[in-house]
């Protein structure tokens, strides 16, 4: 049974486990890849990380919704700070990374390996 201070501890990381995706579970249905956070000694809650291929899929909803708009119907410019924004946070590390960016842009790979390439180019 979980204590005042407890569900606290909870409500005050739920904001941090779903913006990247996880799942919180009770500490004892932790799963070998869950992280187990402890509050005042005692197991409080497992979060369940996303896979990370799914994350990236969880960061372009997350965009969406905070800039109130579908991404592809962005202008450039914002298209352009949309891939430095993911590339500084690793999202062309993951299998697929440019594709996925590039559909949810609404411009082709081309596209996104020239805003890449531009980036660096400055």
């Amino acid at each position: 049974m979980t204590g005042a201070g407890e569900d606290a501890f909870i409500a005050a990381v739920k904001p941090l486990v779903d913006a990247m995706g996880g799942e919180m579970v009770p500490p004892d249905e932790a799963g070998a890849d869950d992280v187990v956070l402890s509050w005042e000694g005692a197991a409080a809650v497992a979060v369940r990380l996303p896979q990370l291929a799914d994350s990236l899929d969880h960061i372009l909803a997350a965009l969406e919704r905070r800039k109130g708009m579908p991404l592809a119907d962005l202008d450039r410019r914002a298209k352009q700070e949309i891939v430095r924004g993911l590339e500084a946070r690793g999202a062309f590390a993951v299998r697929h990374g440019v594709e996925t960016v590039a559909s949810a842009l609404g411009v082709s790979r081309f596209t996104v390996y020239n805003y890449l390439n531009r980036e660096k180019g400055a």
